[in-house]
């Protein structure tokens, strides 16, 4: 089984570069985020024309999330459900094949000192209570996404420098190492854990790329009975090279189940 996430930064504008990566890749799954766009604009008949189901939800101009999968999802539900602001353009869940699928698109928190981050940090731990219900560490899960959070010093080109940054801040950092400790394991460190390898390069720094300045927010986690049957999880920079690309690029990873 192939999976991978993608923050599309508008899945309308990156639309051509998603085909091309199902054509090429032929995935099981691809997670998007930011697909920007109310549901009655998603381009859902592109992508059924190619060959993939999907389940979506969004807005206009912000957030947005969505599930491509080869075969039809089953027990969908979007948001949170827990009294509070559902969020359901942030947040999929459903089940595939017997696995469990988490797609998120953590908010950004804007500023440290601002609402927010707070709410970002209030964000992830309801995250922690939902799997808490929902789930078992011993269930067969994946959780992928843009989680907005650089978990580690290696994560970042300038530690120091972007130490408070809202996707490097400690307070950040630790609401999302609670909700690791509920049972996940970082696919991408399972093979790579001591390189520097980067899935978003801003656009306002010049030669980002070819500088090295980079950050690694975009992830796949997977609890153990799944992380231990993953056979490979790489970062793919043909989408961030490719023509009117998104910030970030693809990060998938291969299962023998």
């Amino acid at each position: 089984m192939k999976v991978a996430t993608y923050n599309a930064n508008s899945i309308r504008a990156r639309l051509p570069i998603i085909l091309a990566w199902l054509a090429k890749e032929q995935p099981d799954l691809l997670c998007i985020q930011e697909t920007k766009v109310q549901d009655a604009e998603f381009p859902a008949d592109e992508i059924r024309s190619a060959g993939y189901h999907v389940v979506f939800r969004g807005q206009k101009a912000y957030a947005g999330v969505a599930v491509i999968s080869r075969e039809p999802l089953e027990d969908v539900v979007f948001g949170f459900d827990d009294g509070g602001e559902p969020d359901e353009a942030r947040l999929i869940r459903a089940r595939y094949d017997g696995i469990f699928v988490v797609n998120t698109y953590v908010p950004q928190g804007q500023s440290v000192d601002s609402p927010q981050f707070q709410y970002k940090l209030e964000w992830l731990e309801r995250l922690r209570r939902l799997f808490e219900r929902h789930y078992s560490p011993a269930d067969p899960i994946l959780w992928m996404g843009d989680f907005n959070v650089a978990p580690e010093p290696i994560d970042v080109h300038n530690p120091e420098g972007l130490k408070n940054h809202v996707d490097f801040h400690p307070l950040a950092r630790q609401a999302l190492e609670r909700v690791r400790e509920w049972g996940w394991i970082d696919l991408l460190r399972k093979f790579h854990p001591d390189e520097r390898i980067y899935t978003f390069w801003d656009y306002r720094v010049r030669g980002a790329i070819e500088r090295g300045l980079g950050w690694r927010v975009d992830h796949i986690w997977a609890t153990r009975p799944l992380a231990e049957k993953c056979t490979r999880c790489w970062v793919d920079m043909e989408p961030r090279l490719a023509d009117k690309p998104s910030d970030h690029t693809v990060i998938a990873a291969e299962f023998a189940l």
